[in-house]
This record gives structure tokens, sequence and C-alpha cells, in this order.
């Protein structure tokens, strides 16, 4: 793909260079944009919750396609992630978000940092609860958040995984939720099984507010290719890795590039905390990272349409976490 080159040349002859009121019009470039319909709607929704609610599950159930990686791991999800849907009437853009926790270390710092800001840009608040699991001081700690919000800002409080509930439990557990925030809107659902997603896109569009399309209409999300590859590659780590060595590992994709033959070639560094866990994410003669290699490419192959070469390399940055210098080289630092 090559760089197009926008010559700033005047259309006419007797323009003035000093004019500071020319518009690009003026220098001969022609602009179309589409008619939207009077009462279009579009807005930001922010994915909250506590981790691995589901939030990741559902916004990709949502876009039917997978670009959020999902694991059975809390902190799964590290930054914030956009998901666009656009249809003719409506755009929504779905902000999957870090869970909401107590921070142990600067990246968590910065995971909850990331989720607060969603909620204070979002149009709409969709607070995930999960109905496997009892209230807990999480969530009464969410529903406080939510409460010192903008009170005209809508709630929607979805509670997921339903599925996973015998019918005797259903009530009670609702009740439960339902009682941390009264006043907003509540729907259960099931992400996993893709049961009551469409009820929950309904209700979102209900408190969507007329406005223009934000983003073109076959944009789908603000994140690079080359980075969505990324993540998809730890989350080969979370898969297959026991204990705490997959929560210190981050990833990073230095050479991102189409060959001749149509080949995307991939060459990306896993970093860990410590020397040891190199030798764990290797394996025996190099057995592992071969195992997480092609797992990460098939899943990276799907998601770009063609064939791909990866090439894997592990090094050691101990501490990363808490450090940050390194977080910042990572992507998980504020500018």
């Amino acid at each position: 793909m090559s760089d197009t080159n926008l010559d700033p040349t005047p259309a006419t002859d007797n323009f003035d260079n000093e004019d500071e009121n020319v518009s690009l019009e003026d220098l001969g470039f022609e602009f179309t944009e589409e008619a939207l319909p009077d009462d279009h709607k579009s807005g930001f929704v922010a994915v909250v919750g506590r981790p691995n609610v589901g939030k990741s599950t559902l916004m990709n159930a949502f876009l039917q396609q997978k670009l959020a990686i999902v694991t059975p791991r809390p902190q799964t999800t590290r930054t914030r992630q956009l998901g666009i849907i656009t249809k003719d009437d409506h755009q929504i853009i779905f902000m999957d978000t870090p869970g909401l926790m107590k921070p142990r270390h600067k990246l968590d710092e910065f995971m909850v940092e990331t989720a607060v800001e969603a909620l204070d840009d979002a149009d709409i608040i969709l607070w995930l609860v999960d109905a496997s699991e009892p209230v807990g001081p999480g969530d009464q700690d969410i529903a406080t958040q939510l409460k010192a919000l903008d009170k005209n800002k809508p709630i929607i409080l979805a509670i997921n995984k339903i599925d996973t509930l015998n019918f005797d439990e259903v009530i009670p557990t609702t009740e439960a939720y339902r009682a941390l925030l009264p006043e907003a809107k509540w729907l259960v659902f099931s992400a996993q099984a893709n049961r009551g997603t469409d009820e929950l896109y309904e209700l979102l569009l209900d408190h969507l507010p007329l406005g223009p399309r934000y983003y073109p209409a076959d944009q789908i999300t603000d994140t690079y290719i080359r980075d969505i590859a990324a993540e998809m590659i730890r989350e080969q780590l979370l898969l297959q890795l026991n204990d705490e060595i997959p929560y210190g590992t981050a990833v990073t994709v230095t050479e991102f590039k189409e060959r001749e033959n149509g080949v995307i070639y991939i060459n990306a560094t896993i970093y860990v905390e410590r020397d040891n866990h190199k030798k764990i994410v290797i394996g025996h003669k190099g057995k592992k990272l071969r195992q997480l290699g092609a797992a990460a490419r098939q899943e990276i192959e799907e998601l770009v349409n063609t064939r791909v070469y990866l090439e894997l390399w592990v090094k050691a940055a101990p501490k990363w976490r808490r450090k940050e210098d390194a977080l910042r080289r990572f992507g998980y630092a504020k500018e």
C-alpha cells in the first residue's frame, strides 16, 4: 500500500497564499457526504464490569467477528478497544474495557484508568455482571462509581451467563444485582450462548441519542491490525500457560508486512518478567513456542484472510508491570 501525495497547488492562478480563510474546496478538492436520515442515531457505549464477566465475548457477538481476545482468565483485556457497527439509520460504537478492580501495580492502574475514562466518554453505560457469581464487593464498588455519574447518562444493567443458573436461582440472582442500582434498566442474557443479545442491542438503540456518523461505514475498529495480531499471540499465552506467567507477559510486533506472494510476515517478541519464565514459554526444544505460534497464526489468518508467516522471539523484561518506561514501550501508558 503506497501513501498518497496531495499536491496543495491552488486551483486558480489568482489565489492569495496569505488568505487564512481558504478552504480545501478552493484548492480544487471535491468532497461528497452520504446523506443520513434526520432521525439517524449514533453514540459510544462503554462496556464495563468486573474482570471476566464477558465484555469481550459480547462485543464479538455484536460484531459477528472476533476482534477482542477472549479467555477464561480474568484481566484478559488490557486496553480500550472499539467495535463499530454501522447501519443505515444508526452507528453504535462499543468500547470494550479492562475489568474494574483494585490495582496491584502500575499496569493495573493503567487498566483501571482506561475503564474509568470510558465511563466519562460514553453516551450509554452498559454494565455487565456475572450471574454465575454472587454479588461481591467489586460489584458494589462499581455501583457506587456509576451512581456518581451524570444522572442523565443511561445505564443498562446486563446480567450475563444467565444460562448457567438453575430455574429457581434466576429470580434471586437477578434481584440481588438489580438492588445495586435500582434505577438502571436491566436485562438478562447469555453472550456465550448468544441468547438475549438481540434484545440487548435493541435496548441500547432505544437509548442511543441522535447524531452523525463518527467513523466511515466500513470501519469496524480503531485498532491497527498489527496490534490485534499482538493480542492474539498474548491470547494463546493466556490459554496455554499456567499459573501467573501469562499475566506477566507482553507482546510487541516489530515487523508486519505483506510479501510479494501475498503472505503476511509478522515478527513479534514475547516479553516475560523473569529469565526462568523464558524456558517455560519456549518449552523443550522450542515445542511450546511452536504450539503457541501455530495457534496464534491460525487466529491471525482468519482475521486477515490470507496466509501468515509468524516469527516469535522471547525476551525477559524484569518487573515490567511496575515500570513506567516499560509500560510506555509496550503501549500501556497514557499520552
